[in-house]
């Protein structure tokens, strides 16, 4: 028989897992036929509140709450394997580690947060893959829990992040492209609603912008960062007419890149002589392609010891000397964008 959860009382009575967490640790007043009702919940239940838990309210917890969404089977997510190690690595030099949970949709994610804050089982939180009206930014915000993420949100929400310059990366590709002599550039893009994307494509757009170079509407493409789109969008893109038909192409990860390269095989084109390609994260795997990938590479380690100081300098009640951390990539150029290109019509 499984053991009734703080969550279950709170459906049992009608209330929220916050005002079971009240009314069973007895913080703060509550309406009397409400606190009534929760209890008699919980005893029709079986509940048995978690002591440890509750002595924890008075104290810190020197934990760290982390959730994240686990890649789909097909599919891998190597940076987020790098961030979780270095946050963690992070976090234990200063005293703290990390307690995670993997969740499968935004709403798992708000309802672990409803359940931890009221008992007090975690000091804060650290958030990663945030995008515009970020529904758990803004819980954690109205609360005042707290909290620090791997990226931004909306430019009038303030709270401490520290995120990659997409666009300032994406930019140095660019140019890296045409200053090897490729003219027709074109970028496999995130769909619009990610505000990552967003960026990384200002990036490509500002670049072509700057060179003076026309951007055929074909060129931008966008697709969900798994191989499968983005070998078909390649194959897509090589399928168009020779004088618009693109010798490079940037994709906002390295696997779409790797997509992005077997397409090129696929259509008889020597990978980085007459076709180039450039990815996004500088994956442990990318100097080992063949041809070996020219990336944009993540300070993912800066970016753990970043999050995780500013998140203990949080929860110890100190002001943050920095509360906006913007970190530049660095382009390692390999052999899928070397070699020099002379456009031909």
């Amino acid at each position: 028989m499984t053991t009734p959860t703080i969550r279950e009382v709170a459906k049992e009575a009608g209330v929220s897992i916050a005002t079971v967490s009240y009314v069973l640790n007895d913080s703060r007043r509550v309406a009397e036929d409400t606190r009534l009702r929760v209890l008699d919940a919980a005893q029709r239940l079986g509940y048995r509140a978690n002591i440890m838990a509750r002595n924890l309210q008075a104290s810190e917890t020197r934990l760290f709450g982390f959730t994240w969404h686990p890649a789909p089977s097909d599919s891998f997510n190597p940076i987020l394997d790098r961030f979780l190690q270095a946050m963690a690595e992070a976090a234990a030099r200063h005293n703290y580690r990390v307690l995670t949970f993997p969740t499968a949709s935004i709403e798992e994610e708000l309802a672990i947060y409803q359940e931890l804050i009221p008992i007090g089982q975690v000091d804060g939180f650290i958030l990663s893959d945030t995008n515009l009206k970020d529904q758990r930014v803004r819980a954690l915000l109205d609360v005042g829990f707290p909290f620090v993420a791997f990226g931004r949100s909306d430019g009038e929400w303030d709270f401490p992040w520290v995120d990659v310059d997409g666009t300032t990366g994406v930019e140095m590709a660019t140019r890296h492209l045409i200053e090897r002599g490729h003219r027709r550039i074109a970028c496999l893009a995130w769909p619009e609603e990610s505000l990552t994307g967003q960026y990384r494509l200002a990036g490509y757009v500002r670049a072509m912008a700057e060179a003076a170079l026309p951007v055929e509407p074909a060129w931008i493409s966008r697709t969900g960062n798994f191989h499968s789109d983005a070998y078909a969008a390649t194959l897509r893109l090589l399928s168009l007419p020779p004088d618009i038909r693109p010798s490079a192409i940037i994709a906002m990860s390295d696997l779409m890149a790797m997509g992005v390269i077997n397409a090129g095989w696929k259509a008889g084109l020597e990978v980085g002589r007459d076709f180039a390609v450039v990815g996004f994260d500088d994956v442990p795997i990318a100097p080992f392609l063949h041809p070996a990938l020219t990336s944009l590479r993540q300070p993912i380690a800066e970016v753990g010891e970043r999050l995780a100081v500013m998140l203990a300098t949080l929860c110890s009640g100190q002001p943050l000397a920095e509360r906006h951390i913007l970190l530049k990539p660095e382009i390692v150029i390999r052999a899928s964008s070397e070699m020099a290109h002379v456009e031909t019509q």
